[in-house]
């Protein structure tokens, strides 16, 4: 069995970028629009947004998305992103490459050095060919590549099936790579959830420890743990179009995301918490010994609440570094953003702990230790 290691780690973060003040005003023209409807209807009017209750409810001020275009029109509320021929790199594919290459510049190696490719996202723009494989062609690696998904768990549940594959000898350099979209699934007309999310693409490099130049991020132990709740959901799939009267104008009203926000806040922070704990316990460690945690970056309440949990009083940011005012919920993406920019002034011996929680409900640590 090998010792295993991160040995780089790469972040793609879009330019453009949206304030909560630009997607309320946004949000409130479509509403006021809407409601004159609903009232000449007799239907209950819709509620209004307003950036005080977007960052009192999640912590977020700002988030990056790939294409402004679009999402601010309130007669369109979706980036407006054009189809590609079927001979040119896929826009995920393209996201996923640039992180990708970032990772192998810190691993310093080679494409050709990787012998098989994970793309592991909340959202994958297609089923077949899988986004891992096109990234495979683009990039020069070798082996193999899949696609995989976790919800917001994903990237964690990729480094848990490579670093698995690393220890046993199956695979000896890999590169997981969790390039976030989100904004195209998100429904921008939903109060809950029209602000939460941004796009970003992450990557790291994952091989066995005697390989690797020193100085890297030990992953010591990784664990998964789901357990079923529809309480944030998509219904948008390949049957979607079945259950249409007309099967070629698919009807997106309850099929993009959505979820009960406070039921999700409840039972996330309980099960958080006691993943925390029960897994640091395996290893004979509590959460004071932990010198950093990267947790999941979907709400800064939530976050602040588990670790209070665990410590019994409350954690500042260089403990629990956040990247979430900035950059809003990139779903798989976050945890490795806020890992890759608060990790480096650790000294050898540290302890860190990479955990992500989000829809399934799913769950994935990794213990860490630098080197």
């Amino acid at each position: 069995m090998h010792r295993v290691i991160i040995s780089g780690i790469g972040v793609e973060i879009p330019e453009a970028s949206i304030t909560n003040d630009e997607l309320v005003e946004s949000f409130n023209s479509w509403v006021d629009a809407e409601n004159d409807k609903r009232v000449a209807r007799g239907e209950e009017p819709l509620q209004r947004s307003d950036s005080g209750f977007i960052e009192h409810a999640s912590g977020i001020k700002t988030r990056h998305v790939i294409e402004r275009e679009g999402i601010l029109d309130p007669k369109r509320m979706s980036p407006r992103i054009p189809a590609r021929p079927d001979d040119a790199l896929s826009i995920q594919a393209e996201f996923g490459v640039a992180s990708a290459r970032k990772a192998l510049a810190m691993a310093g190696r080679r494409p050709g050095d990787i012998d098989m490719v994970i793309c592991s996202s909340s959202h994958l723009q297609r089923p077949y060919p899988a986004i891992a494989v096109e990234m495979q062609q683009a990039l020069g690696t070798k082996g193999a590549g899949f696609d995989m998904g976790l919800g917001c768990s994903s990237a964690a549940a990729a480094l848990h099936v490579a670093v698995n594959l690393v220890r046993s000898g199956a695979q000896k350099k890999m590169l997981v790579t969790t390039p976030e979209i989100i904004t195209g699934h998100l429904n921008f007309r939903d109060r809950q959830t029209h602000f939460i999310f941004g796009d970003a693409s992450v990557s790291m490099v994952v091989e066995a420890a005697e390989d690797a130049r020193p100085g890297r991020l030990e992953v010591l132990d990784t664990r998964l743990w789901t357990q079923m709740s529809s309480n944030i959901r998509t219904n948008l799939g390949y049957l979607t179009r079945s259950a249409q009267d007309d099967p070629y104008m698919i009807d997106l009203e309850g099929n993009l995301i959505r979820q009960v926000g406070n039921k999700v806040f409840k039972d996330v922070t309980v099960a958080g918490h006691r993943f925390i704990v029960d897994f640091l316990a395996e290893h004979g460690l509590t959460p004071e010994g932990i010198r950093r945690f990267w947790l999941h970056q979907a709400n800064a309440r939530m976050n602040a609440m588990i670790l209070k949990l665990a410590f019994g009083h409350e954690v500042g940011h260089d403990r629990a570094p956040m990247v979430l005012d900035r950059l809003g919920n990139t779903a798989g993406a976050g945890a490795i953003v806020a890992l890759s920019e608060n990790h480096a002034d650790m000294k050898a011996g540290d302890y860190g702990l990479l955990c992500a929680f989000g829809a399934g409900y799913s769950i994935g640590g990794a213990l860490l230790r630098m080197t």
